[in-house]
């Protein structure tokens, strides 16, 4: 009998454009206290509400002065006012000069700050200015940090330490953040064991711990994520279909890890198809052929590979980038850097290449020895991957695309 040939395995870049296209932003949007709001997404523009700085300001502990009562230096002026940080001065007299302390507003008529270790304070309380003077040095002028109605941080925005501050910066005590996505997680296999549930001597032969379970959950809480956890699914159909069912309740997306090859126990791929539809099935990537896409009721569904790298590395360079979208990012792609190989590789593969790799003090990069899709250690030594495309080998002193496990795993 002839067998249907199969269909040609899609590429990443394909996988990638055709899950992003079905992953339209979350509706609705919650408030949120500025403090709570790292790792979350903006839902709409922040616009200055005000100059910041607000005035004129010192950048430094000197004398604010007029540039124009210098005739050159070694020139001596009388200290008129003391203005710290947090009060006001009075205009400056001409000729003279303010004891002024940084973030202090400039007071008008003066236009120029010495810092005061280019000042001399002489014995009648006069300060003698050692150095030539500009007009605007050291001074903060009013709106170079943002203007009022300038848009300072844009809707898709993923909030990190700098921009919590910005935000602070122009009075925002609460933030209008993106919706968390809601995410079901589970994972299928009979030979899987919780860790505490069997001590390792104990462990049966044939079983494993799961590792899976613990590191896609803290991707998923790390991506602003709701996870709702719902454990091992036995290697049944029937098992299969009752928790895609219970999963997709109330869910955004149903998450799950292992079962989707094609093995007479990997039941995913058909109680999918029972439930809903699946769109997307392996992809031309190496670790990580096993990946699919498809529908649950209303739930989005992605079924990763059981092997915890292939697991590990799809999720970063496929999930992570789907689940963003959903919560309103547009730029997704990971910033590849040119780095040196200082390994060989001469086995091409016909797919996309993900190499664990360690960046060495030369600042070249090792691999690791075992790049096995079930050696873990692999993933935790690393520093990053190397994007090697199809059908290419590796030399050492060859240039390389590197990718940070930072731009991936955030």
């Amino acid at each position: 009998m002839n067998s249907q040939p199969r269909p040609p395995l899609k590429s990443l870049d394909a996988a990638l454009a055709e899950l992003l296209a079905h992953a339209q932003p979350l509706a609705g949007h919650e408030l949120l206290d500025t403090f709570d709001a790292d790792g979350r997404v903006l839902a709409q523009d922040l616009v200055a509400a005000l100059q910041v700085p607000p005035f004129d300001n010192s950048a430094m502990d000197g004398y604010a002065l007029r540039a124009a009562d210098l005739s050159g230096p070694a020139l001596a002026l009388p200290v008129s006012q003391r203005i710290p940080a947090g009060s006001i001065g009075e205009p400056l007299a001409a000729g003279t000069a303010a004891r002024i302390f940084t973030g202090a507003a400039v007071p008008a008529g003066a236009d120029a700050v010495v810092m005061q270790e280019e000042c001399t304070v002489l014995d009648d309380g006069r300060v003698q200015i050692n150095t030539a003077v500009q007009a605007g040095q050291n001074i903060r002028k009013s709106g170079e940090d943002m203007q009022l109605g300038s848009t300072v941080l844009t809707a898709g925005t993923r909030l990190g330490p700098a921009e919590l501050g910005l935000a602070a910066s122009m009075g925002c005590a609460r933030l209008p953040l993106a919706r968390r996505p809601r995410v079901a997680l589970f994972s299928t296999g009979d030979e899987l064991v919780m860790p505490g549930d069997v001590a390792p001597q104990d462990l049966p032969l044939g079983s494993i711990y799961n590792s899976n379970r613990f590191f896609l959950r803290a991707m998923l809480q790390r991506l602003g994520c709701e996870v709702r956890d719902l454990g091992i699914v036995p290697d049944s159909y029937e098992a299969t279909v009752a928790a895609l069912q219970t999963a997709a309740q109330h869910s955004d997306l149903v998450l799950t890890s292992g079962g989707v090859s094609v093995g007479e126990e990997d039941h995913v791929k058909a109680a999918v198809q029972a439930l809903g539809r699946l769109d997307l099935w392996a992809i031309a990537v190496k670790p990580g052929k096993p990946f699919a896409y498809g529908r649950v009721g209303q739930a989005h569904f992605i079924g990763l590979p059981g092997n915890p790298v292939s697991s590990f590395v799809t999720f970063a360079l496929l999930v992570r980038p789907f689940l963003l979208r959903l919560q309103g990012v547009q730029a997704l792609a990971p910033q590849a850097i040119d780095m040196r190989a200082d390994f060989d590789w001469p086995r091409a593969d016909k797919r996309r290449e993900f190499l664990r790799v360690r960046v060495n003090a030369q600042g070249g990069l090792d691999r690791f020895a075992n790049q096995g899709s079930g050696v873990l250690t692999s993933a935790v030594w690393a520093d990053g991957l190397v994007d090697n495309p199809p059908g290419q080998t590796i030399a050492q002193g060859d240039t390389v695309r590197f990718v940070p496990f930072a731009q991936l795993l955030g």
